[in-house]
């Protein structure tokens, strides 16, 4: 990470800069619904108008098959035209042909270039050093911005490595990587773990069974170790294959500094989909066709309790099926808790992981966290002391 310059250290004055960001948003017709990651690459964007650079910008969107048009950029295209209204926005249907290539060399200090989507080619995921060669004709600086994407090798962010002198990151990459790695354990801290999967998020409980005070578990993957256990969880989903190893997990806590807290009760239901014979149950309550789909109360007050007494919190993965109103209550109730704390600097919150801030958006608190990571599977790797293939990249070309 030492090696890899930051983008107030290369000169960047009057020169063609090409810039990997993650805009990959969600977008209904031709309009964006969060515009979360498009605001995290502005300063990085900015940092370049303010540098008189000519600026290219390229990035995915969703995974299309071919040039589906329901997933083109345009609609980030029009997006960018409004935000910068006094600079030239440029939008081409292609990110490698001549005609694009020839914009750019030919583009004005503080003009931005936008660039289709990425994944429109197949080069993009097969990580082709000849598609990556074609994109690197845009410009002569290369600057990461992408976090979202770091835990990928793909031509845009590792092949096109080799065809740059000079590159670096944006603020962004800069600002995640400080945040998920320099995390100062020396004070009380806890993680919240939520989610449907135990498997995706076993690295991290692992990486911080005796560095953390507390872990949280809540969501569809608490039912994995509260059957390991042996309770009754009715007809909630759980992961057979992980039972051994969540038991295993629970074991080596007890040994450890780290105390695991588990749910205590849930909103239950019959059905997901049905809004009827909806009931609070203590775990040791279900019925055979139960299924719980939140956390319940006497668990939100548990695990309040607690985090009020930390000074760090890390949280990935929601405590209910979030997506439906009914059962959106425990991750409500947490986020407005710890925004709170977090408002008033009792608090350090670092929130991972795209259902965990999706749902922060939707609630209106996404201002009152110390950070909110753009990175879904990026922040959770990087959490769970893993090194991201984007770095071991950059290694390799320096």
């Amino acid at each position: 990470m030492n090696k890899i310059k930051k983008i107030n250290q290369i000169d960047l004055r009057g020169k063609r800069v090409l810039i990997r960001v993650d805009f990959n948003v969600p977008i209904n017709g031709n309009e964006i619904s969060s515009d979360f990651r498009l605001k995290a690459s502005m300063k990085t964007i900015k940092y370049c108008i303010k540098e008189k650079s000519k600026i290219i910008i390229m990035s995915h969107l969703g995974r299309p098959k071919s040039n589906e048009s329901n997933l083109s950029l345009h609609p980030i295209y029009l997006y960018l035209k409004k935000y910068f209204d006094k600079n030239n926005v440029i939008f081409s249907k292609d990110c490698i042909s001549k005609k694009s290539i020839n914009i750019s060399k030919n583009l004005n200090p503080t003009e931005i270039h936008l660039l289709e989507n990425l994944r429109f080619h197949s080069g993009e995921l097969n990580n082709s050093e000849t598609f990556a060669f074609k994109l690197s004709q845009h410009a002569e600086i290369y600057i990461n911005d992408a976090f979202g994407t770091s835990h990928r090798s793909h031509a845009s962010n590792s092949s096109i490595l080799n065809f740059f002198k000079k590159k670096c990151f944006g603020f962004l990459m800069d600002k995640e990587f400080n945040c998920l790695t320099n995390l100062k354990l020396n004070k009380k801290f806890g993680i919240i773990l939520g989610g449907a999967k135990v498997s995706t998020k076993l690295g991290m409980i692992n990486h911080f069974i005796d560095k953390a005070d507390s872990i949280f578990i809540g969501g569809g993957m608490s039912f994995t170790f509260l059957k390991s256990m042996n309770k009754k969880i009715g007809n909630s989903l759980f992961e057979k294959k992980m039972l051994g190893i969540a038991k295993d997990t629970l074991e080596k806590s007890i040994s450890s500094k780290t105390k695991i807290f588990l749910p205590e009760d849930f909103v239950c239901s019959k059905e997901i989909s049905s809004s009827s014979n909806i009931e609070e149950k203590s775990i040791n309550d279900f019925a055979q066709d139960d299924i719980g789909l939140d956390i319940g109360s006497k668990t939100i007050d548990l695990f309040l309790n607690e985090i009020k007494s930390l000074e760090k919190i890390i949280w990935n993965g929601p405590m209910g099926f979030f997506e439906i109103d009914l059962y959106k209550n425990g991750t409500a109730k947490l986020a407005e808790f710890i925004s709170n704390l977090s408002s008033n600097n009792k608090l350090t919150s670092i929130i991972g992981g795209g259902d965990t801030v999706s749902a922060i958006i939707e609630l209106g608190l996404s201002n009152n966290f110390t950070h909110i990571s753009t990175g879904g599977g990026a922040s959770l790797k990087l959490l769970s002391g893993e090194k991201l293939e984007l770095v071991q990249s950059w290694g390799n070309n320096d």
